[in-house]
């Protein structure tokens, strides 16, 4: 069995406050995993620790064979939403992927047109970020999450200020995104997303996992 995630005996504290308590778990890779729980459970500050946004106070986490600080600082071949998405809100999306694009200088054009049309927005738009609703916020976001083509995605509440048919839309996408072969790690309050797009769920609770199916 191979792993996109592995996260062995992972503690956070802030000051006293222990954050994430001793996370053991591994994320097999080609599967959709979800993350549940109450806000402030440990959800958020898990990803941001796979991510290498933030380091642990002790343990380690493996994303595709390296250890996160160790190996590298940030994972390569990973796609992110963690909260709102932060965008240039005088430029239109097309203008905000090429700059964030440029950064890597792996994709072109055609790639992040691609990316923009996947999520249900038009690369034409002149429309700028700033105008944009939440839900068209959102869809950009991930819009940028999958623009390099990454084998994994870490998705913070990707649904936020969709529609119904929005939320149809990103739960069709995200299927696709796993036919694929892609290795989803997505946190949701939506009982419904987690039913229909998880092959396993884990809940946080007060900064401790356990496993639900």
């Amino acid at each position: 069995m191979e792993y996109s995630i592995e996260i062995k005996d992972l503690i956070k504290k802030f000051k006293e406050a222990t954050v994430l308590d001793n996370i053991n778990v591994s994320f097999e890779k080609g599967k959709v995993h979800g993350l549940i729980g109450r806000n402030g459970s440990g959800k958020t500050m898990l990803m941001k620790c796979i991510c290498g946004i933030v380091p642990p106070t002790s343990g380690e986490t493996i994303v595709n064979g390296k250890v996160i600080g160790k190996d590298v600082d940030i994972p390569e071949g990973v796609g992110v939403i963690i909260e709102t998405p932060g965008f240039l809100p005088g430029y239109s999306g097309y203008s905000n992927l090429k700059f964030l694009a440029a950064i890597n200088n792996k994709i072109g054009k055609e790639e992040i047109r691609n990316a923009i049309k996947s999520v249900g927005l038009d690369p034409d738009d002149k429309k700028k970020v700033g105008k944009y609703s939440l839900g068209m916020r959102q869809r950009l976001g991930l819009a940028q999450a999958v623009m390099e083509d990454p084998e994994l995605l870490i998705l913070d509440e990707p649904m936020n200020g969709l529609d119904k048919d929005g939320v149809k839309d990103m739960r069709r996408y995200l299927l696709d995104l796993k036919t694929q072969g892609k290795t989803i790690l997505i946190a949701s309050h939506s009982a419904e997303d987690i039913e229909v797009l998880c092959d396993t769920v884990h809940e946080m609770d007060k900064g401790c996992m356990s496993k639900v199916k």
